[in-house]
Order: structure tokens, then sequence, then C-alpha cells
């Protein structure tokens, strides 16, 4: 049964409230993570709670329970002198910005309008409604190096170069660990950071 401290791997599709698939285990290959230390959004995780080996589920993620709403403060007009000249800019981007306080945050390109650059910092799936359908694989006690380390072992989970299994951190629109179920930048997953730019004005 699923409790704090269990390691759960799942079979997952998400969906959007069109029925489009923004994601799913690819290749056959679950997703791992400790249940309970904040690896997926809250939604899903509390659903999961008691669930056993073999149980199929569709939840219904909320937009407080999964990345939150779309926060207008987020989204910055900066000049493209802050972006290195030899770097080509274009919507989709995304990048790791630092802000005044020293905090690195993940952002996107939204567009590219002359000389001034349009980001946004919330999270790909902010303001969305997640629908989640998940078959739970696997669930067993995670070990004391995985507890210490804060993450899964082995296949469908971290992969140290000591250690057998393959990543886990693919995803979404690549920012967010685990396409929607981790939390990106909010869980992530871990953004897919292609340098660190500090922001003038940010």
């Amino acid at each position: 049964m699923i409790a704090k401290g269990s390691v759960v791997s799942l079979n997952y599709t998400l969906k959007n409230d069109s029925g489009e698939v923004i994601d799913e285990s690819s290749g056959g290959e679950p997703f791992a993570y400790i249940h309970g230390s904040g690896q997926i959004v809250p939604g899903l995780e509390s659903a999961l709670d008691g669930a056993k080996l073999g149980d199929k589920k569709d939840v219904v993620v909320s937009p407080e329970e999964g990345y939150g709403e779309i926060n207008d403060e987020l989204k910055f007009k900066v000049e493209r002198s802050n972006f290195p000249s030899d770097k080509e800019l274009e919507p989709g981007l995304q990048f790791m910005a630092e802000m005044k306080d020293g905090r690195q945050v993940p952002f996107i390109i939204e567009k590219v309008e002359g000389e001034e650059v349009h980001i946004n910092g919330n999270h790909p799936l902010a303001g969305q409604t997640l629908h989640f359908s998940v078959e739970v694989t696997e669930v067993r006690d995670a070990t004391k190096e995985e507890l210490e380390h804060g993450h899964v072992h082995g296949t469908g989970g971290h992969h140290h170069a000591h250690a057998e299994g393959v990543p886990a951190q693919r995803g979404g629109r690549r920012r967010h660990q685990v396409h929607g179920v981790g939390q990106g930048g909010a869980g992530g997953q871990p953004a897919v950071a292609l340098q660190a730019w500090p922001l003038a004005g940010l």
C-alpha cells in the first residue's frame, strides 16, 4: 500500500481539458518517485495515498493542486541585450534567469518583438486542470540511500554512474521534471537550463 516513504512506479497518461495528450510514460518505462516527498503534484500524490499494486485511477487535478494559477507578475518584457548576442532567441526557448535576490528561476520565451523579449516564469501547465490516468506498477519501501539522496535509484528513477537504470527526467515542454507528473521549477523537474543569464530589472 502506498504511504509516505514508499517508492512508487506508475504508468500514466496526462491530458488537458480538451482531451489532448500532454504527456505519458514512454517506451513502456514507468515513472518512479518517492511518495510524500513532493516529487509529483500534490493533487495526484494525495489521490494515490493508500493505493495498491495494480490499482488504476483516473484523477482530475485542479490548478491549485497542480502547478498553480497563472501569475501575471511572472511575465516580463526585457531587452534583447540581456541575452548573449550569439544566442538565437525564439519562442519556446527555456533558460534560467538570476533574480535580484540571487535566486535562479526558470523562464520561457513567449515572443520576440525587435529588441524586446517577452518571458514567462509560470510553469507551462499553470492554470490548467490536469487529467491523469495512472496504473500503479510497483510499490516498495525506499532504501536508506534513496531517502538520503531524495530520489529513486534504478529503472524509472535517477541514474548514477554507479547504478543501473535510465534517467527519468523526460517530459512535457521539457522544463518540468517528468512531464506534468513531476514538479519542475515547481518540481521540477530540474529545469532544462541552457545557461544562467542575469536579467537586468528582475
